[in-house]
């Protein structure tokens, strides 16, 4: 099976983040979206996260820049539905970015035609040896970012840049999801939480000590920067001495 940690992260990691609050959802987007046209006109590597909440972001990137040729675009997790499903993450990124586009970047897509298990291992042989220059992660509800959810065993996993998650939360299907070992890996991991229903899990995540009830808080990069974009009501719970 996997090799798991043994010992919890040092607690003092939760406070390494560079936090930017934006004005409102839109501004929020506009932020994230200003990364992702920095890594298209420079070329590079970006990781792309699923759910309602980044596709403003994308929407507002492929206005800004519609030649993405030099740019390799993985995904943070996948559902194990079909391509075309709306709950998929890839579909979200042809809907909202790859559609505008003159020029694609290359897509390597989680191949979830294969059981979960095998798409993990695919994905993670794959992934070896990428630099990962940009990644972008959500925060769910619960304090889940990927497919990481609270006391999952995926949050122990050391040895692997992929692995098999079952469903934390709605829709309940299996998933695949980048480690924490790969998504710390970032040169610069970028968070965006929007929303008052953000503001709880954001004070967790990005203004308390590292907790395995809060995955979000144990995702930071190694030798880079971490930045939480939010809006003011996604950041009205946190100190002002954590900004």
């Amino acid at each position: 099976m996997w090799a798991r940690r043994t010992h919890p992260p040092p607690s003092d990691r939760s406070q390494a983040v560079e936090l930017v609050v934006s004005a409102d959802p839109e501004e929020a987007a506009a932020e994230v979206a200003r990364l992702l046209v920095d890594v298209a006109t420079e070329g590079g590597s970006v990781v792309l996260a699923g759910g309602s909440t980044p596709r403003r972001a994308y929407e507002l990137a492929a206005a800004a820049q519609p030649y993405w040729g030099d740019v390799d675009i993985w995904f943070g997790d996948e559902r194990c539905v079909p391509a075309d499903d709306p709950r998929s993450n890839l579909q979200l990124v042809r809907e909202s970015f790859l559609k505008e586009l003159v020029v694609w970047p290359r897509v390597h897509p989680i191949p979830i035609e294969l059981p979960a298990a095998e798409a993990a291992e695919a994905y993670d042989a794959v992934l070896q040896g990428v630099k990962l220059d940009l990644v972008v992660l959500g925060l769910g509800a619960d304090g889940h970012t990927a497919s990481l959810f609270p006391e999952a065993p995926a949050l122990d996993v050391v040895d692997r840049l992929v692995v098999e998650a079952e469903a934390g939360l709605e829709p309940f299907v299996d998933r695949v999801t980048l480690t924490i070992p790969a998504l710390e890996a970032g040169a610069h991991v970028v968070f965006l939480a929007v929303g008052t229903e953000k503001a709880e899990p954001a004070r967790r995540a990005f203004g308390e000590k590292a907790s395995r009830a809060t995955p979000a808080s144990l995702v930071r990069s190694r030798l880079g920067t971490t930045t939480a974009i939010l809006d003011r009501a996604a950041a009205s719970l946190l100190r002002p001495s954590s900004s």
